[in-house]
């Protein structure tokens, strides 16, 4: 499946593609409702539930999660449960939504000149482990208990003193990423490159620190 299907595929059902999973959001007016429509997307999932999903609770809504977790990606099965979780909650009333760029994902990029010597120290200071399924070198770290942003490293030719070497990844839906980037520049930032958007922009604050505003576009 290429990201343009997935997206195609789980868009008219509520759900958005962000960084290699599809999420979507219940809105409710307590936490007790947000614990009802976990519980009801997780009957709904059956034994699929542990596999494939995760959910995010909160005082005012429920945050769902599809992604394999033994393929360490999106599958076929991924988006049969989007179909059948969002039939399940609409069932009991409940909406899913995405927001006006509610549902984003963060990860952290390090810029390194030799990432075997830097990426042993992130790994220790964080406590996160290698990202499963992939024993490349310039794989990624994640956080084991899913809680804190993915760390990867992206290569550098030479040394680059003129700008920082750490930078936030953010990778919002698609239909979101040009009122971030608007929100961004009206908020007194830069931008340094839009050559490859809608796949990232690259952003700077007044100081010169950089963020990019990710999408799946473009990367297929």
């Amino acid at each position: 499946m290429n990201r343009q299907d997935i997206s195609g595929a789980v868009g008219p059902l509520g759900w958005r593609l962000v960084l290699g999973a599809v999420y979507t959001e219940v809105l409710v007016p307590s936490m007790a409702d947000a614990v009802a429509a976990a519980s009801h997307a997780v009957r709904a999932a059956g034994r699929d539930a542990s596999g494939h999903l995760s959910i995010d609770i909160r005082s005012d809504r429920a945050v769902l999660r599809l992604r394999t977790r033994d393929a360490h990606a999106l599958t076929e099965r991924d988006l049969e449960l989007a179909r059948e979780l969002s039939e399940a909650l609409a069932a009991h009333g409940f909406e899913l939504t995405t927001g006006a760029g509610a549902i984003q994902a963060f990860e952290i990029a390090i810029d390194a000149l030799d990432i075997g010597a830097v990426r042993p120290f992130w790994k220790a200071v964080t406590g996160y482990v290698d990202e499963p399924g992939n024993a490349d070198l310039n794989a990624g770290l994640v956080d084991p208990f899913g809680r804190g942003p993915a760390i990867w490293f992206q290569q550098m030719d030479a040394p680059r003193t003129q700008r920082n070497r750490i930078h936030l990844d953010i990778d919002v839906t698609h239909d979101a990423a040009q009122a971030r980037v608007d929100a961004a520049l009206a908020a007194g930032g830069r931008l340094l490159s839009d050559r490859v958007a809608p796949r990232f922009w690259v952003l700077a604050d007044a100081e010169g620190n950089e963020a990019c505003i990710c999408t799946w576009q473009g990367r297929d």
